[in-house]
């Protein structure tokens, strides 16, 4: 059987958003690692707990807003939703962008907070607690290989933070970098060499599954 021209995937997001891409991405070859760990910050609870709204901009804040008993939620996009839903939250989807809820914002019954974490890519016109911290961490070594090596690589970049650090990782990459950045500003936090670097054209994972397959066929027409 010949080998798999497909460039692999090298996936840096927290490792379960990083499994979940990679069952999406099915049949291409991916490493993980994870070059963010989301680490709990000491906050208050009680704020949140009692608050009559939320405003989620990533799944990783829904738990420390505590049970939703049926509270109001705006969430960012479809997976921020799903988890809340689970929570107990009555959620208004956004339109996977920040800005998406803005007009949600500013069309609220009751009033918000949002819990967030420390490296924030967009403030929102609501008050705020910081509840989770995005902790830099070291690639792998197989993923030090794979960006020293003479093969493609493609690096799907789910955050502006996500940016920031892999770039730092990347600069001295041999291989040649294929970047496809969820969003604008995750694409401008790029830093690093880059054969191809794309935005996808919807801010979610099946978008940015979408925007691998289309440069993928771009480079075999």
């Amino acid at each position: 059987m010949p080998a798999d021209p497909r460039p692999t995937l090298l996936l840096t997001r927290p490792q379960p958003g990083a499994e979940r891409f990679a069952k999406l991405m099915k049949g291409w070859r991916s490493v993980i690692s994870p070059v963010l760990r989301i680490a709990p910050v000491d906050h208050d609870g009680d704020i949140l707990a009692a608050a009559q709204g939320l405003v989620f901009t990533s799944a990783h804040a829904v738990a420390s807003a505590g049970p939703g008993r049926g509270r109001p939620a705006l969430c960012v996009g479809a997976q921020t939703a799903r988890q809340a839903r689970d929570a107990g939250f009555d959620v208004t989807e956004g339109g996977g962008t920040a800005d998406s809820l803005l007009p949600l914002i500013k069309g609220a019954s009751v009033p918000l907070i949002h819990p967030h974490g420390r490296h924030l890519a967009r403030m929102l016109p609501v008050p705020g607690v910081v509840v989770y911290d995005q902790q830099a961490v070291d690639l792998s070594e197989e993923a030090r290989g794979l960006l020293m090596g003479k093969a493609p690589v493609i690096l799907p970049i789910f955050s502006p933070r996500t940016a920031l650090v892999l770039a730092q990782h990347a600069a001295d990459a041999r291989a040649p970098l294929w970047v496809v950045a969820i969003s604008d500003a995750a694409l401008g936090n790029w830093s690093g060499p880059a054969r191809h670097a794309i935005t996808a054209e919807r801010p979610d994972a099946h978008g940015m599954r979408d925007a691998i397959l289309r440069l993928w066929a771009s480079e075999q027409s």
